[in-house]
């Protein structure tokens, strides 16, 4: 493996089809070359959407081990997912991640995977003789110094996740299985579209994923982030106007961007007390200045699976959660 100097648009360059994979196979992925001799048969997988695309690709065998889960794997994956050791929910050392012998570490984010990684930079791998790979979808992000997640000049959208969803079917040469996924995906996102195409008007919504404390500043979705993509799928917009990934917004923001829909994300982890969907939806109610956002009194605040506020298949999971919960708002209409 050689890191090598090219324009990001060449990251998206398909590099399969249906055709079988001939190996060595060379695939480009944020700036670097990676080369398999052969399909990975000892996969350490950081972060939930990256082992979740593996497990809908069927290659529960090949991944040995994870790390990485806001929350719990999706349902039906939770039986090939139990056969995986998991070695932290939380962010793991390249220690441990070595210590299970892979031969290809893929990541869901820089955190993970990146120059500016506590965990593993791409260097480290190439030393040991090991392929890696982050998820494109965060290569397109533009990175500040100490920022870990980087802000969008565009907005993010599912041909990311279709690039890594090919990627991935090319290296383990089972490219069927990537086309059926991804024609799944293009389907319920059409669908969903659809559904709410004559919304007569444009709704605003706020995606609150966490904060440290009620005093504290609120963890949200950006602009151009998979948060703003799931209220363009839905027909409307994010009132949060920041091109950060991640932007922590104080209440006043909050209050003065009066959403229609305040989406508050569902975390399994426990790191702080407002992971918890109910002690946001406590906090939102009884805050004598938040209660008074309409969305709070109209009762338009909307649960989602936290890890969807992330650039993941789940986005999409999230957008029919949401809508389901407007449906019955009469809010697609």
């Amino acid at each position: 493996m050689k890191k090598v100097i090219c324009a990001f648009g060449m990251m998206f360059a398909s590099v399969g089809s249906a055709l079988a994979t001939t190996y060595p196979l060379t695939i480009e992925n944020c700036g670097y070359q990676e080369t398999f001799a052969k399909a990975p048969e000892r996969v350490v997988a950081l972060g939930q959407n990256t082992v979740e695309i593996l497990l809908l690709l069927g290659l529960q065998k090949n991944v040995i081990a994870s790390a990485f889960w806001p929350t719990k794997v999706l349902p039906q994956l939770a039986e090939q997912n139990a056969k995986i050791n998991t070695l932290t929910v939380e962010i793991p050392t390249l220690e441990s991640i070595l210590a299970q012998n892979p031969d290809f570490v893929p990541a869901q984010l820089p955190l993970l995977l990146g120059p500016e990684s506590k965990v593993a930079k791409r260097e480290d791998l190439a030393t040991v003789g090991v392929n890696g790979y982050l998820s494109p979808g965060m290569c397109a992000t533009k990175k500040a110094a100490g920022d870990m997640y980087g802000s969008r000049q565009k907005l993010w959208d599912m041909t990311y996740l279709y690039k890594e969803i090919a990627d991935f079917a090319t290296i383990f040469n089972v490219q069927p299985r990537g086309e059926a996924l991804i024609a799944d995906f293009k389907k319920r996102e059409a669908a969903l579209r659809a559904a709410f195409s004559n919304n007569k008007k444009d709704l605003s919504f706020v995606f609150w994923f966490s904060s440290s404390s009620p005093s504290a500043d609120a963890y949200v979705g950006g602009k151009n982030s998979a948060s703003g993509f799931i209220a363009n799928v839905l027909g409307g917009h994010n009132a949060i106007t920041s091109e950060t990934e991640w932007p922590t917004v104080g209440w006043e923001s909050i209050i003065a961007a009066n959403p229609d829909v305040i989406v508050v994300s569902s975390l399994d982890r426990n790191r702080w007390a407002l992971d918890n969907a109910e002690e946001k939806i406590k906090f939102l109610k009884s805050d004598p200045a938040v209660s008074q956002l309409e969305a709070v009194k109209k009762g338009h605040i909307v649960i989602m699976d936290g890890q969807a506020m992330n650039p993941t298949i789940r986005t999409l999971y999230g957008a029919e959660q949401i809508g389901e919960q407007l449906r019955k708002m009469g809010l697609n209409e």
